[in-house]
């Protein structure tokens, strides 16, 4: 049996003193979709918080490839990474935003590195490597963001509503990249999302939250 890639265990959340998450027991597997489904304020950005290491729990221990999550951060968070609906952007050209995680990290060949993940978003490297954050729309933004986040190739992308409001292109080019990156090396995902009929496709398993609380569970069987 394949050990679970993140695993949550008598997880509470509190802030300002009140309960906004309450979970007992979450595992996600590696190279697996999970979708998060629910009403606005039911917790599902709170999730992905603590799935990302951005908070700790207030109760609860969060172990990740069977390593407790927070006891050697740096290590650890750097195979996870967050998309959220509104990301944001270095006050730099496209190339510097999408390079600076492999900067950081002392990565070599980052120009192929970033041409390819422009390229997985639909994005021309040729045109956009030297545009600026300001002459970006918002979908071509989102894209640029995804694309900051692909070419780390994470163990876990977690997408937080990242195809609300956008146009359709937009849309389809971030499903096509997030799947194309479970695909291409095995990264798990964790989709926070009111797009039902997507969920319903490409997840494995759609978890349910209400009032912080998972409420069910559903694995369907999707054409993929």
């Amino acid at each position: 049996m394949t050990s679970p890639l993140i695993s949550l265990n008598n997880i509470r959340q509190n802030y300002s003193g009140r309960t906004v998450l309450s979970i007992d027991s979450l595992d996600v597997a590696p190279g697996s979709i999970v979708g998060l489904a629910g009403p606005n304020g039911s917790g599902k950005s709170t999730l992905l918080r603590l799935l990302a290491f951005l908070e700790a729990p207030a109760n609860g221990t969060i172990s990740f490839m069977g390593r407790p999550a927070f006891a050697k951060p740096n290590a650890i968070h750097r195979e996870v990474t967050l998309l959220v609906q509104e990301p944001y952007l270095l006050k730099r050209s496209v190339f510097a935003n999408v390079s600076y995680g492999l900067k950081i990290r002392n990565k070599n060949d980052i120009p192929g590195k970033v041409y390819r993940a422009l390229e997985a978003v639909g994005l021309d490297p040729d045109v956009f490597c030297k545009r600026q954050w300001f002459e970006l729309s918002g979908g071509e933004r989102q894209r640029v963001a995804l694309a900051a986040r692909l070419v780390l190739k994470p163990k876990m992308l977690l997408m937080d509503e990242p195809t609300a409001s956008l146009d359709e292109k937009s849309s389809t080019r971030i499903r096509q990249a997030a799947l194309s990156a479970r695909e291409e090396y095995g990264a798990s995902l964790v989709i926070a999302s009111h797009d039902m009929a997507w969920l319903k496709a490409v997840s494995d398993c759609i978890i349910h939250l209400e009032k912080g609380n998972i409420i069910d569970t559903v694995c369907p069987s999707p054409e993929k």
